[in-house]
């Protein structure tokens, strides 16, 4: 695979390298699917999934890798990410890394395509004053932290520790350390637990379309339920035999709702 290009930009001060790839760029008229990772994911780990939605769909796509994952620059040794790493990512990185690419929402059809962290991501975003986005995505999403969810990140954290999994996880990320506990203990932090996205979800104006799997081992469907009950246009799909990464599981199925989706809503 080519060198992937990377974007410069400033975070408080410190400069960071994001690593990012386009998916169909010939489609220049298309929509843009603005894909955002889980909590362990970077721009490799996404696979082909990407770029097999975008070739459904004929909408563009462009997918990064966030600071502490993959080629990006990785987290400080001594840096833990704070409670509100969420908000940051949403207000800070992601307007910051759109800048540097030459996205503005405002003058394209952007549609926010967020895994896990980066569904709360996406809401984020979607929830802001400001928001020009034309639609939102989310699969997995975490609105708020359950026990189901803190349980699962606690074994994760034994099973990085005492099995493979850092090895396996080591071939999508430069810093698989960085990625791995970056995320992991700021979920596990204290002050984490009062995390809640129902303000910015609220406020979301776009339309959104929420799908969970019915075996999702980090959250329940009150998770995308939630999304429902205050978002006037949201679209929810529930499916069986699927865990925690619906694209991984079920990608035909994700495939489809998504070009249905797509395809009832104006361009």
């Amino acid at each position: 695979m080519s060198e992937p290009p990377f974007a410069a930009i400033d975070h408080r001060g410190r400069a960071l390298r994001l690593e990012y790839r386009w998916l169909n760029p010939q489609a220049s008229d298309a929509p843009l699917l603005l894909f955002l990772h889980e909590g362990l994911g970077s721009v490799a780990m996404w696979r082909d999934f990407p770029a097999q939605l975008c070739a459904a769909s004929g909408c563009r796509g462009l997918v990064y890798s966030r600071p502490g994952y993959g080629r990006s620059t990785p987290r400080r040794a001594d840096e833990r990410w704070p409670p509100d790493f969420l908000e940051r990512q949403a207000r800070e990185v992601l307007p910051a890394f759109l800048e540097a690419v030459g996205v503005d929402p405002r003058a394209q059809p952007v549609i926010l395509f967020g895994h896990s962290d980066g569904g709360s991501i996406a809401l984020i975003a979607a929830g802001e004053a400001d928001a020009a986005w034309a639609g939102v995505i989310v699969m997995a999403p975490h609105l708020f932290a359950e026990d189901l969810s803190l349980a699962s990140i606690r074994a994760v954290r034994d099973s990085y520790r005492n099995s493979g999994l850092r090895a396996r996880l080591a071939r999508f990320h430069d810093d698989v350390d960085s990625a791995f506990y970056g995320w992991n203990e700021v979920w596990l932090d204290a002050d984490f637990a009062r995390f809640s996205l129902d303000a910015p979800v609220r406020r979301i104006r776009c339309p959104v379309l929420a799908i969970q799997g019915l075996d999702d081992e980090y959250g329940t469907l009150a998770q995308i339920d939630a999304i429902a009950a205050r978002v006037a246009d949201c679209t929810l799909l529930k499916l069986a035999a699927c865990g925690h990464s619906p694209h991984r599981d079920q990608p035909e199925a994700v495939t489809a709702a998504v070009v249905r989706w797509l395809a009832a809503r104006p361009r």
